[in-house]
């Protein structure tokens, strides 16, 4: 289990992760499932949440040269962000785009709370789905 808590939590950073394989390997080992879910849905929402730290944080550098968005670049997000909003961290378990949304939402100080509830929400909504398909697809294989 703790492995499965190390590579959601990595997988939700903005480092490559690959969460949902290891879920089902775990869930076709005979886990059990409502531990796996708990575990992979807390650790991949932990690692969203560092992400929005980062976004708070990385916002006091925002003059500096390395900075890696332009002063027009935040505008442009900020004016996407307030008219999709704090909803849009239900895209949060996406692919390519789920990690810059919780980055976002740190830079416009979403509060804690907020980001909180939304992203375990997605997070917790797409394992459910994961070991739905594992449950459907994957039975006879394990």
């Amino acid at each position: 289990m703790l492995s499965l808590f190390v590579v959601s939590l990595v997988s939700a950073t903005l480092l490559p992760g690959g969460s949902e394989v290891w879920l089902a390997r775990l869930w076709c080992r005979g886990e059990h499932v409502l531990m796996l879910w708990a575990v992979a849905t807390f650790g991949n929402t932990l690692g969203s949440l560092i992400n929005v730290t980062l976004g708070r944080y990385a916002r006091r550098f925002q003059d500096r040269r390395w900075f890696p968005a332009s002063r027009e670049g935040l505008v442009r997000a900020e004016r996407w962000y307030r008219r999709f909003g704090e909803w849009s961290l239900l895209a949060s378990w996406a692919p390519i785009v789920g990690d810059p949304l919780t980055v976002l939402a740190g830079v416009l100080r979403l509060p804690w709370w907020r980001a909180l509830l939304l992203i375990a929400l997605a997070k917790g909504s797409r394992y459910a789905v994961v070991l739905l398909l594992a449950q459907a697809w994957l039975a006879p294989l394990c």
